[in-house]
């Protein structure tokens, strides 16, 4: 019994020791739950979710290195009193309003059934590239942009890369759209691109009560909520602050405030080599946090039209940088910086 004992001890101490050597990024995939853990010294920062459920894959949830998680938890893993409203933000995503007419950004589970045909969906198909080092991981992937019939529209192609730098867990997002079976319309709107949901905590301060109207007429409510706690605000790199952002172009904008004590920010980053450059700005103080340089019409009352059709066989490639970081809040010229090193990788 004590050789047993002994032998256990041993098992856990070798167990433990590499635990703790565990430095640097690694990968988990676990099949079954469909998803694809990101850890960092053995911390989870993020994961990829491709959920029956969700209508899109998701990074979800998404959490600082020490471990702040920055996203809203609903529906998923719903949290007390933050806000259960738009079923579809979830963590972070990409996806559009109008594509040949079907709405791939409200789509969730809550669409009655009567009323599918009307939406897509995004299948993942797989995993492309999976590698993970001290200094950074890659996760490549495949999905394809269906309709209700299950037939595909799009092909896309996105790549991951994670990295750390300065208390800063960052995130490239490189992704081609490929038009499969015709050609692919995507009219401007504000329901896009790249969009992120963010915890309560983040959210601006309001003591009002908001409706949306989605094109097909569908409203959302938007109720007020006890803002103990809620902290964000806006900034953009023209300057602009707090619910002006919105539909406001710039290179970047950046969301900042406070959750579990400590000053916690999202910033994203618009690419030189995105159209549409630099991005309009579908940020809302009740925690939507977008960047849409499709819909250029929708955000600029029709000054700027883009109109994107996406010819059979061809591709467009969109590349956006997402920076979570805890600590003192990043200042505009660290950012330009930031925005400086992204414009430079291809």
């Amino acid at each position: 019994m004590r050789r047993f004992i002994t032998m256990w001890v041993a098992v856990l101490t070798a167990t433990c020791s590499f635990a703790q050597k565990q430095e640097g990024f690694s990968l988990k995939e676990d099949a079954a739950k469909k998803q694809v853990d990101v850890l960092y010294n053995g911390k989870l920062l993020t994961a990829y979710c491709h959920y029956d459920s969700v209508m899109k894959p998701v990074l979800f949830p998404i959490n600082t290195l020490s471990g702040i998680t920055i996203t809203r938890g609903y529906p998923l893993a719903p949290r007390a009193g933050e806000r259960v409203d738009h079923p579809h933000h979830i963590g972070l995503w990409l996806n559009y309003e109008y594509v040949n007419g079907l709405d791939f950004w409200n789509n969730s589970t809550a669409i009655p059934y009567d009323k599918r045909s009307h939406y897509g969906t995004i299948y993942h198909d797989r995993i492309v590239k999976s590698n993970a080092t001290k200094k950074d991981a890659t996760l490549e992937v495949s999905a394809q942009w269906k309709n209700h019939a299950n037939m595909p529209l799009l092909l896309e192609t996105t790549q991951y890369h994670f990295t750390v730098a300065d208390g800063s867990f960052i995130i490239d997002r490189t992704t081609t759209l490929r038009s499969l079976n015709e050609d692919v319309f995507l009219k401007d709107v504000k329901d896009g691109f790249l969009g992120l949901r963010v915890t309560k905590e983040l959210e601006m301060p309001s003591n009002e009560s908001v409706k949306y109207v989605d094109d097909k007429g569908n409203v959302t409510e938007v109720p007020a909520v006890n803002n103990a706690n809620v902290t964000g605000d806006y900034l953009n790199s023209e300057g602009i602050k707090g619910d002006a952002v919105w539909a406001t172009r710039g290179v970047w904008a950046t969301l900042f405030g406070k959750k579990d004590g400590k000053d916690v920010s999202v910033t994203i980053i618009d690419h030189p080599s995105n159209m549409g450059y630099p991005t309009y700005w579908h940020a809302r103080g009740y925690g939507l946090f977008a960047a849409n340089p499709i819909g250029q019409a929708a955000f600029s009352k029709g000054k700027d039209t883009l109109n994107l059709i996406i010819k059979k066989g061809e591709s467009v490639t969109f590349r956006f940088r997402v920076v979570i970081h805890e600590g003192a809040n990043l200042t505009p010229e660290q950012i330009n910086q930031l925005a400086k090193e992204f414009g430079k990788t291809k």
